[in-house]
């Protein structure tokens, strides 16, 4: 008789951040919890975070994601910096989302700089999960 493999595939590592100096956190924690649900393990960094500890945050725990919401306007700011220290790290892989309050205008600059997708205001929980569960398999 064949031996069956209990072995299943780890659980996508996902790191939820808030950078910078924008208080309003609802938005990453429902992100964070439909993550979760979704069976993703979820690393919640809390507010006032700076890339530095973001990307810290993301080798420490073998990410596979990183979801960052930005309500501030220091998207185009705080964005590239991050990409920046992901690369630097050797992060290259990891697939970055960002959520938040980003103009039209802007999101095909941070897809070309790296982000693999932005979600506004109003964008399905579920969108997100998918999104996230096909980029991480891609890379994967």
């Amino acid at each position: 008789m064949p031996a069956v493999s209990l072995q299943t595939e780890k659980p996508i590592r996902v790191v939820v951040a808030k950078p910078g100096l924008d208080g309003h956190d609802r938005g990453a924690k429902v992100i964070a919890r439909a993550l979760r649900d979704a069976g993703m393990h979820v690393i919640y960094t809390g507010l006032h975070q700076t890339p530095e500890q973001i990307v810290e945050t993301a080798l420490q725990e073998s990410a596979d994601a990183v979801g960052l919401s930005i309500l501030s306007g220091a998207h185009m700011t705080l964005v590239p910096r991050i990409l920046e220290l992901l690369r630097a790290e050797g992060l290259e892989h990891v697939v970055v989302i960002l959520g938040g309050t980003i103009p039209a205008d802007d999101i095909a600059e941070l897809k070309a700089l790296g982000v693999a997708e932005v979600f506004t205001p109003g964008a399905e929980t579920e969108a997100a999960v998918e999104f996230i569960r096909s980029a991480v398999a891609a890379a994967r």
